[in-house]
């Protein structure tokens, strides 16, 4: 079967996560990536470690799988070259390094623009091209402070503010360059021009805010953490267990009735504190109080059963490992083999996005390569951009470019 962007082929000069997420995300619909490492060390993601596969960075290994890999010393003028002659017959090039970064190695959109005119280009920087803090460097945590996230995320008013766990300005900005990416293909189909894509992890952020900014933007006053809970709707939110954690998503009316009927405590839906949704919100801590005190009394499991026979939208708290080992992980083939040329088979998340259209559905294409060694296809990759295998050698010879 074909798959969506068959037949594109992408030059990754990114590193660490978003620029790197991108490359994945365009590999995984079909795009031929290849992915050129800075010497000397490469990207700054192999010497995330521990943990370790058979020696190879398991972080690495994650955002790079199904890339082939040239290794260049971009501080050369030769390594440049190299860069601008792949350049020139490619369709897109990714690169997330601090603005400016390229420019002043003369790889910038204007630069490489002008071997390529339908050169898509895709730049992901802390917080953009334009503004004033367009020339400052881009970090999750501090994206995720300047885009107010921290701001909503913790236990409540007044406690330390809390970072979301996972790195979640770095994978929006990736998911994103990858969505303008393919926009940019489509307008290149109607115009035949390439065109710069530019997005941030400052923008990745404040994307994550829609209810918060809706709430500020509507009563000129910013939201306050809540743990769990949910800005506009109660009950949404964990509940303490006998044995753990549940979540409970009971915010409309239909599913109040049903919970409160479920859980025995029909009273509630007639409490003058409850009967509506604004009267939960405005009345949210006593709601909690009550409700933590009944889930106190059971399992987990037990609510489970109680809330779906209800129809009422529950689930458990689940670790990382437990989610990898569901079932419904391993029927969405989220969690994939992929085969590395030194560490064997190893794990790997998989396909978050089913088309219909290729083959089973259960995705563009079932990833199968890992990732690549340092270099693992810098001969092979030169090769095939027209370089002869005695200037190859000297590239090699003179540390401008490595092979594994």
């Amino acid at each position: 079967m074909s798959t969506p962007l068959e037949g594109l082929r992408v030059i990754e000069l990114a590193h660490v996560m978003a620029g790197p997420i991108c490359g994945l995300f365009l590999g995984d619909l079909g795009a031929e990536v290849i992915k050129v490492e800075r010497l000397p060390g490469g990207d700054t993601t192999r010497h995330f470690s521990p943990p370790e596969i058979e020696g190879e960075s398991a972080a690495f290994m994650m955002l790079n799988r199904g890339k082939r890999g040239v290794a260049l010393d971009l501080r050369t003028e030769e390594g440049r070259a190299v860069v601008r002659q792949m350049v020139s017959s490619a369709d897109v090039v990714i690169e997330n390094f601090r603005a400016g970064t390229m420019e002043r190695m003369g790889l910038g959109y204007e630069d490489l623009a002008v071997l390529n005119e339908r050169l898509i280009y895709c730049q992901v920087t802390g917080f953009g091209r334009t503004g004033p803090l367009s020339s400052q460097g881009g970090f999750d945590l501090i994206a995720q402070g300047y885009s107010g996230l921290m701001s909503v995320t913790g236990e409540g008013p007044g406690r330390e503010p809390v970072k979301v766990g996972a790195p979640l300005t770095d994978i929006t900005a990736g998911i994103l360059a990858s969505f303008g990416v393919v926009c940019a293909v489509l307008e290149r189909e109607r115009t035949g021009q390439g065109q710069r894509v530019d997005t941030s992890l400052y923008e990745a952020g404040i994307t994550q805010t829609y209810w918060q900014s809706a709430i500020a933007l509507a009563t000129g006053v910013s939201p306050a953490p809540l743990g769990s809970a949910h800005p506009m709707a109660a009950p949404y939110q964990a509940f303490q267990t006998k044995n753990g954690w549940i979540n409970v998503g009971a915010s409309n009316e239909g599913t109040w009735t049903r919970f409160t009927e479920a859980l025995h405590l029909k009273k509630l839906s007639s409490d003058d504190r409850f009967v509506t949704n604004t009267d939960r919100m405005a009345n949210l801590t006593d709601l909690v109080e009550i409700l933590g005190r009944h889930f106190r009394e059971h399992t987990t499991e037990h609510w489970l059963t109680v809330l779906e026979d209800a129809g009422v939208p529950a689930g458990p708290v689940a670790s990382v490992g437990e989610m990898l080992e569901h079932p419904q992980t391993e029927a969405r083939r989220m969690v994939v083999d992929v085969e590395h040329t030194t560490a064997g088979f190893v794990r790997s998340l998989g396909i978050p996005v089913k088309l219909s259209g290729s083959g089973d559905g259960h995705g563009p294409s079932e990833p199968r390569v890992g990732a690549p060694l340092l270099g693992e296809h810098t001969r092979s990759v030169l090769s095939e951009f027209g370089y002869s295998k005695a200037e190859i050698d000297q590239m090699i010879d003179t540390a401008v470019a490595h092979e594994s």
